[in-house]
């Protein structure tokens, strides 16, 4: 059993950066996928980055490539997601999941097998 906790959300401006961090509980193995989600008010939760735990492979959604960073730190079984650049329509709550076993559809919610509570982040224009 895996538990993740989310932290870092925050309210910023426009063209602001937020770090959000993912500390997981539990054994994370090599055939672990972690990943980051959002779900604005009124949508459907969506993929934002994910990165595997064994090599770093990195996958983004196009909408945050470019101006978000996902990665982990081994030692700390955490996952971070460096967001800068940020846009209003990035206002979300952020959900971080863990996949047990990589089967390349790290974009589907019903993928992941664990998840955690969300951490509000609020972009101002």
């Amino acid at each position: 059993q895996v538990q993740l906790v989310e932290s870092g959300g925050g309210f910023v401006q426009a063209g602001g950066s937020l770090r959000l961090s993912c500390a997981a509980s539990g054994r994370i193995s090599s055939s672990y996928v972690m990943g980051w989600f959002r779900q604005a008010p009124g949508k459907e939760r969506e993929f934002v980055a994910a990165i595997k735990w064994s090599g770093g492979i990195t996958y983004y959604a196009d909408s945050v490539k470019g101006r978000f960073t996902i990665s982990r730190d081994y030692a700390k079984n955490t996952v971070y997601l460096q967001m800068n650049s940020l846009k209003p329509e990035d206002t979300a709550v952020y959900y971080c999941a863990a996949d047990r076993k990589y089967s390349g559809s790290y974009y589907y919610v019903s993928e992941y097998d664990y998840w955690g509570l969300g951490t509000q982040v609020t972009v101002s224009s």
